[in-house]
This record gives C-alpha cells, structure tokens and sequence, in this order.
C-alpha cells in the first residue's frame, strides 16, 4: 500500500525518525510549552512506533484514502487521523528532501539533473486528467475538442 519495498522502507526510516525527534520533544508540548507532567501519560498512541508513524503517513500519501478509512486501518477515530496526517506530512516532506528522495515536478529539471547515460535512470510520469477551460467563441472550442465524447446515437 505503499509502493515501496521493505527495503526501501527501512532506507527512508532513519531519515523520518531523525526529522521526527528534531520536531517533537519530550519535555514540550506540540504547542511548545514546558510539560508540567511526565511524557507517556494518558492513553497509549495508536502509532506507537516510528514505524507505525512512517507507514501511516506514507499510506495515506499513497492512496488518499478517506480519513475515516485510514483511521479504520490504523485503529484510531477520523479526528485523530487528521491530526496525524497533518503533523508527519511535514515531516515526510523534509525527509524526501533531506534524503533526496523528493519527486521532481519539473521535467525540464529532470532532463537537466545530470544525470549520464551509461546510469540507469528510473523515470516515473504519473499523469492524471484535469478538465480544460473551454473558450466560448464556437470556432475556438472545435480546436480544443478531444473528440473524447461523442454524442449518443439516437435509435430510430
């Protein structure tokens, strides 16, 4: 569910855990504050595990679920899912850089990373189809036409 293989998931797991502990401590809050009780207390965390933490997130990442599906795969309600995904995103996202994992998103950028022609290089389009403005002059729209839709044929 994450498209990645157990090896590469251990790769990338030191890199979340070190960008993990660097913004989150134990001795404050999430609101930065001095904790007035021992970290630990209350409730035991769903993800308890930086694993569970790195796999949440990255399946969430890939397959967008509803956050009320993810919650039921890890065991938690939709309110704490949200909040789950709205802390270890920003954490993902500075590992991938961190480790050079990022995706680029620019082609240009990619055709010039330098990278030689003997090196295998992995490319991956992930291409989605969006909805184009059409204009409302009649001559311009037949340029824009796909011709994907075709009317529905009439029986007679």
């Amino acid at each position: 569910m994450t498209s990645l293989k157990v090896e590469e998931f251990d790769i990338l797991l030191p890199f979340f855990a070190k960008e993990y502990e660097a913004t989150h401590s134990e001795r404050h809050t999430r609101a930065g504050q001095e904790r007035q009780r021992k970290a630990g207390g209350g409730n035991k965390p769903r993800l308890a595990t930086m694993e569970d933490k790195l796999l949440f997130i990255l399946v969430y990442k890939k397959t967008y679920p509803l956050q009320t599906a993810q919650g039921l795969l890890f065991g938690m309600g939709q309110s704490q899912a949200n909040e789950w995904i709205h802390r270890l995103s920003p954490i993902l996202e500075s590992t991938l850089i961190r480790s050079g994992h990022m995706p680029e998103r620019d082609g240009q950028a990619f055709e010039q990373s330098g990278s030689s022609e003997d090196a295998p290089t992995d490319l991956i389009i992930d291409g989605t189809e969006r909805r184009k403005q059409r204009p409302k002059d009649p001559e311009k729209q037949k340029q824009a036409y796909s011709g994907k839709k075709r009317p529905i044929p009439t029986r007679t």
